[in-house]
């Protein structure tokens, strides 16, 4: 509420309102204009979206972790979209890591929607804790380093995987974008240009029946969600246009990442109140 009580005080004189409704959907937009931007750059944008839905919006962890799937098709539905226009895959030979991971996709949005809005607010903050392994090691380079040409590898290991995958995306989503190219490269043995772009069609895939999930359960604002939504494509869309091309814009925004996971782990496990408490004592 302090966050929301100072974008009250920057907005109010700019847009001659001092409605509250009026600035948070400001902020949701801005907000998605952020992880567009970043999700585009360095990856892991749910990283982003949910603890603004969380933390700076005031929405329980089960709906903040529905409302974060509205933005999620959307931007994948235009990625797909403009990567199918481009030519950069072929989806035709790759239903088999496809169907395992909207498989996995249904039980895990199942019980991310069964969970108390406590133990999902702790488990989102644990995984934002241990998303911070990969985002510290580079991961995506490590990845480009040893992933060769070849024929995807269609091992039983490999379904086993991206049926987990799958569910774990269904589960949270944020940081599933690591695990996809992972298990693509290292795993299937794809090309990571292949992986990257046939990782925005297993999303779409698998986030579509994880949305009617928490639609279901009554777990999504539309009105935040969608304009997240907005927000997130034109973040994405800038991206694309303008910042790759900006000479090390891809370290700058991965700091900003770790910084956002750090505060967000820490406000998500209550270290902030803690520190307040003390304080005022």
């Amino acid at each position: 509420m302090t966050f929301l009580l100072g974008l009250q005080i920057v907005f109010c004189p700019i847009f001659g309102t001092c409605n509250m409704e009026f600035i948070v959907y400001i902020y949701a937009i801005l907000g998605g204009l952020v992880a567009g931007f970043i999700n585009t750059l360095a990856g892991s944008g749910s990283l982003i979206t949910l603890p603004i839905l969380m933390i700076m919006l005031g929405l329980p962890a089960g709906i903040a972790n529905g409302t974060n799937r509205l933005g999620v098709v959307l931007q994948t539905i235009v990625s797909v979209i403009t990567l199918k226009k481009k030519g950069a895959f072929d989806a035709s030979n790759h239903y088999w890591l496809i169907v395992p991971a909207v498989m996995g996709a249904i039980p895990g949005a199942m019980l991310a929607a069964d969970m108390t809005d406590e133990s999902l607010r702790y488990t989102i903050g644990g995984v934002m804790l241990l998303m911070l392994i990969p985002v510290l090691m580079n991961t995506s380079k490590w990845l480009k380093e040893h992933s060769d040409d070849g024929h995807a590898s269609k091992k039983w290991y490999v379904i086993l995987a991206f049926f987990f995958i799958g569910a774990y995306g269904g589960f949270i989503q944020a940081g599933v974008g690591i695990f996809l190219l992972s298990g693509m490269v290292l795993l299937a043995q794809l090309t990571m240009s292949h992986a990257n772009a046939l990782k925005n069609l297993i999303v779409l895939c698998f986030s579509i029946p994880a949305l009617i999930v928490f639609l279901y359960n009554d777990q999504v604002d539309w009105k935040l969600g969608l304009l997240m939504a907005s927000g997130q494509m034109l973040g994405g869309w800038s991206a694309a246009r303008f910042a790759m091309d900006v000479k090390g814009a891809n370290v700058w925004i991965r700091r900003l990442l770790i910084v956002m996971i750090v505060a967000a782990t820490l406000n998500l496990f209550g270290i902030f109140d803690l520190f307040k408490t003390l304080l005022s004592a």
